[in-house]
């Protein structure tokens, strides 16, 4: 049977001599024999299970979860259960840093699309990213309803061009404009624009809406508040905010 010394079995592990120490001092491994002037030996089987021990770290389990594990009868439920403990919390951790990011690509697109747009305070950002994601939900409606019309106006041609009958794209024209008002109106209700300048939440005239330049996430308009006139930020309409 092979023994180790501390710096033997550290290096075989790779770990410091330190950890296995301290492994030690916590009861996690301890040595299977001393010599006569106090150094440390270990066995295979301690070899083992400092390499069990670094595996259960790796993943991320305490000290003292991997202690609870050693010492158990039952060592292959314990692990089970605390791994997936473990992967709920990755998941959490995982979860939270999705939103982080998302937060961070929300305010970039932001400076990016008005590259004066001031982020000061905390609730200039926050007033950013909340408006952003309620905007989505307008945006994917606005979609949907944006296919409806294609499908509506393709179907009505091809039928016209087949049949030679033009009645139906006469009404599925009628239909297209229906809808056509219908997401206008929903985008208008639903946005509202951030000026740069003083970042007043307004929203504009709806002829003024329509007939501005404007990017994917920004329109060329004239804040109400301060005069500002320039590229203002979209954002989510909140109750309350009224056209002006």
């Amino acid at each position: 049977m092979s023994q180790y010394t501390t710096g033997e079995l550290a290096k075989l592990c790779d770990v410091s001599v330190r950890t296995v120490q301290f492994y030690d001092t916590k009861s996690l491994l301890k040595p299977t024999a001393l010599t006569e002037g106090g150094r440390r030996l270990y066995s295979d089987a301690d070899l083992k299970k400092l390499r069990l021990i670094c595996l259960l770290k790796s993943l991320g389990l305490s000290l003292g979860s991997i202690e609870g594990i050693l010492g158990s009868k039952t060592p292959g439920k314990v692990l089970l259960l605390l791994l997936d403990e473990q992967l709920k919390q990755i998941d959490s951790e995982i979860g939270d840093r999705q939103k982080q990011r998302e937060a961070i690509v929300i305010i970039q697109e932001s400076i990016r699309n008005t590259e004066t747009i001031s982020v000061n305070s905390i609730s200039d950002i926050e007033q950013i990213m909340n408006g952003k994601k309620k905007l989505k939900k307008t945006h994917a409606a606005m979609l949907i309803i944006g296919i409806i019309m294609d499908i509506i106006q393709i179907y009505t041609v091809v039928l016209w061009i087949t049949t030679g009958i033009w009645l139906p794209f006469v009404i599925g024209m009628l239909v297209v404009i229906g809808l056509g008002c219908l997401m206008t109106g929903l985008y208008y209700r639903n946005t509202a624009f951030i000026c740069p300048e003083c970042n007043t939440k307004f929203r504009p005239k709806l002829r003024s809406l329509l007939s501005f330049r404007h990017t994917p996430k920004a329109r060329k308009l004239k804040c109400t508040q301060c005069g500002y006139e320039g590229y203002c930020v979209e954002t989510y309409a909140n109750e309350g905010t009224d056209a002006k």
